[in-house]
This record gives C-alpha cells, structure tokens and sequence, in this order.
C-alpha cells in the first residue's frame, strides 16, 4: 500500500508541475519561441488524463494501448524539441542550422528504420510489436538527449550560450531525465534492481526535470554572449557557405591586357621629350608600375674647319 501510494503521488506529481510550466509559458510568451516544447508538455497532461482513469478503471487492454500509443507519441514530440533547441542555439548561424536540419531529419529516419526492424522481428513470444518498437525508438531519443546536453556542455562558450538560457535548461532537463533512465534500464536488465524500483526512480526523475524546466521559465533568460571565441562559428559558418555556393576565381588574363593598353595609350598620347616615363595602374587592391626607357640620342660632335 505504501508502494502504490508513492507511486500515485509521483504519477500525479508529473501533470501538476507540467500544468505550471505551461501556465508560466503562456503568461511570458515562452509558447512562441518553444513551440515544440510547449506541445509537448501539454501533450503530457492529456496522455495522464486519458491514461490514468483507464488505469483505475482496471481495462487492462485499454490501458496497454493508450500507455503505449501515448508513450510513441512523447517520444517523438522528444524528439522534435531536440531538434527544437539545435535550431535555438544555431539561430545566428543559418548554414549550420541547415546542416543540423537535415541530419536530424537524417538520424529521424534511421532511427524508425531500427524501429521497424526490431518491431517486426521480434518473436511473438516475447512483447508485441508497439512496445519493441516504442522501447527502441525512446532509447534512441534518450542517448540522443544525452549527446545533446554534452555537446551544450563542450560548445556553449564557442556558441555563446549560456548555462542560464532557457534552450540549455530544457536540453539539461532532457537530459539528466535520459542518463538516469538509461543507467535504470541497464540496472534492471543486470538484475541488480527490481522493476517496482525502477519505475518509482524513474518516476521521480522525471518529476525533477519538470521542476528544471519550471526553475528555467521562471527565470529570465540572458542575452547572448559576444567574444572572440564566436570566432569560431562565423569560421564554420563561412566554409560551409562558401562549400554551399563557391565563387568563381577572376581570370587575370583580362586584368593584364587591360593594363598593358592604358599604358600604352598614356604612352602614345603624351610628349616623347621625357627619357623615361613611369604609369601606375590600380586593379583593386593591387598597384603596379611600369616604366619604360627610351635610349639617348648620340651626341653631335662639331666638325673642325
């Protein structure tokens, strides 16, 4: 009894912090920006309200069906604000957002391939197609949140994101909430713990990434940070752009030709009284000087008489 209670307690727990995170959303304007994320924490308060009365109601069956469709569903809605908060933190560099976009939609992809394939071979003694499937892709959405808060981590100072912004507490909540997971879920499978007690920690983790992302929203979020270690990016930034569209090299063929006949022309149309005469052309940035010699009449010796 005192299992179950704690249990419901926690399960409860989880739309009443996510009713407040999408309350305070709404009254600062967040819901603009995350759109993704705000999707999805709602999403959540609807899968509990469906959820959690079909479970009381002991139908086992429907509560397999709507636990599992809702859990696809939060995956991917998982995955649509990772790619959410690259966009965020990608925002001044568009080539690289344009990058980051088609290799997610890339990892997307292979992801529901692995999916399908574990889904549809899986023998049908064991658990049924939706929840290998479901299992897998959440798993992958986990590892994947989990390489986002350490690529945050490493390439925050080179982005000029800073730990305070509101993109980099969704990504840690995310995060913290996979690698607890995860580590349960290689516990279990060791048999190092019970299966009650995985889910009542896993239960609670989830409840302290919504209280992370309650603390972020609240908060105000810094402007971005402007140093010499942005450098970098607008590095990045530039080499894929000139990668995208390459400019084509200026012949300098023309550019000498062209030269050569002004030369020639001050040359011909000056006066030929001067020994040497000097002409400067500019072509762009580049001066060049050219000077031309003309040799000395021989001097007349006076005859004798």
């Amino acid at each position: 009894m005192s299992s179950q209670l704690t249990y419901d307690l926690l399960w409860f727990g989880h739309p009443a912090l996510q009713a407040a995170v999408a309350v305070v959303m709404c009254r600062r304007k967040l819901y603009r920006v995350f759109p993704v994320f705000f999707s999805y924490v709602l999403a959540q308060i609807l899968i509990f309200a469906t959820t959690y009365p079909i479970y009381r109601l002991g139908n086992y069956a429907a509560f397999f069906y709507s636990y599992w469709i809702g859990s696809a569903l939060s995956v991917f809605l998982g995955f649509k604000v990772i790619h959410e908060i690259f966009l965020d933190v990608f925002r001044p560099y568009h080539t690289l957002k344009d990058l980051g976009t088609m290799l997610f939609r890339w990892a997307g992809l292979v992801m529901l391939l692995v999916a399908l394939v574990v889904a549809i071979s899986s023998p049908a003694a064991q658990q049924s197609p939706l929840v290998q499937g479901t299992l897998i892709s959440q798993r992958c959405v986990r590892v994947i949140q989990c390489g986002l808060v350490l690529f945050l981590l490493v390439f925050s100072r080179y982005l000029g994101v800073s730990w305070r912004q509101h993109s980099f507490g969704i990504a840690l909540g995310f995060g913290g909430f996979a690698s607890i997971e995860l580590a349960l879920v290689a516990l279990w499978v060791g048999r190092f713990i019970t299966y009650a007690t995985k889910d009542l920690v896993n239960m609670a983790a989830y409840n302290c990434a919504i209280l992370i992302w309650f603390c972020y929203v609240v908060t105000k979020s810094p402007a971005r940070e402007i140093s010499a270690n942005l450098l970098r990016p607008q590095r990045w930034e530039q080499s894929l752009t000139d990668l995208q569209h390459p400019v084509a090299p200026d012949s300098l063929i023309p550019m000498f030709e062209g030269m050569v006949d002004r030369a020639l022309s001050r040359t011909n149309g000056g006066s030929h009284s001067p020994t040497s005469e000097s002409v400067e052309e500019h072509s762009g940035s580049t001066v060049s000087s050219y000077k031309f010699d003309y040799p000395h009449p021989a001097p007349r010796i006076p005859s004798k008489t």
